[in-house]
């Protein structure tokens, strides 16, 4: 495990601490996509139904094992406040969080998984699936950003950690391309390097406007 993969996961436990801050502290979870969270959700319990597959234990065994459950419990704690536990439930609006991500998000990725595997298993058809969904999760938060038209402080800086997050994985896959000698360009890592590319790419138009209100002192948004 490189300095990127460490500072990559370090930037999405960042990215959970920042809106369990928001949420606490406004009692509020108006200008978040509960869509964005169980999309989320649905991505790690795809991933890491490894959880409890030990072939040895070490550190990074350990540490693998400790970040799979904080990103499941994390993801689960939150969908849970926003669905069912007052008052933030209350200030969920459905209406707003519109995105059909279960016809768009969803149903895609899943024919994709399919269609485009290294492996017609089904942990392997899950596993793929699970990295085609978070490269487009994100995608409810960002609609629901633009249609508010306003970056709210601790809802951009949650977005911007999960942009981080995912731009120095992509960092930390070319480090080991060029330094690890096993790293080899398979199909498997084809599929992760592309869905990570993709999953960077939706960040973009954000990243430009985040820092554009942190320049400016501004937290508007083009409609």
């Amino acid at each position: 495990m490189n300095i990127f993969r460490l500072g990559g996961d370090m930037v999405h436990l960042a990215s959970f601490a920042v809106l369990f801050l928001k949420m606490l502290s406004s009692r509020s979870v108006e200008g978040l996509s509960l869509k964005t969270q169980e999309l989320y959700l649905l991505v790690f319990l795809t991933r890491y139904l490894d959880l409890f597959s030990f072939s040895r234990v070490d550190f990074l065994h350990v540490y693998n094992f400790v970040m799979k459950v904080i990103y499941i419990a994390a993801s689960a704690t939150i969908v849970y406040y926003m669905r069912f536990k007052q008052p933030w439930k209350a200030t969920y609006k459905k209406n707003e969080d519109s995105f059909l991500h279960l016809q768009f998000a969803v149903a895609p990725c899943a024919v994709l998984a399919l269609l485009v595997h290294s492996e017609f298993t089904v942990l392997e058809l899950l596993w793929t699936f699970s990295l085609y969904l978070e490269a487009v999760a994100i995608m409810p938060q960002l609609i629901l950003m633009q249609r508010y038209g306003n970056i709210e402080n601790l809802t951009a800086n949650y977005v911007f950690c999960l942009g981080a997050y995912r731009a120095l994985y992509i960092i930390n896959w070319i480090d080991r391309y060029l330094t690890e000698t096993n790293y080899h360009s398979t199909k498997t890592t084809w599929i992760v390097w592309i869905s990570g590319l993709v999953q960077t790419a939706l960040y973009c138009d954000f990243f430009y406007y985040y820092a554009m209100s942190k320049w400016y002192n501004k937290t508007m948004l083009p409609k």
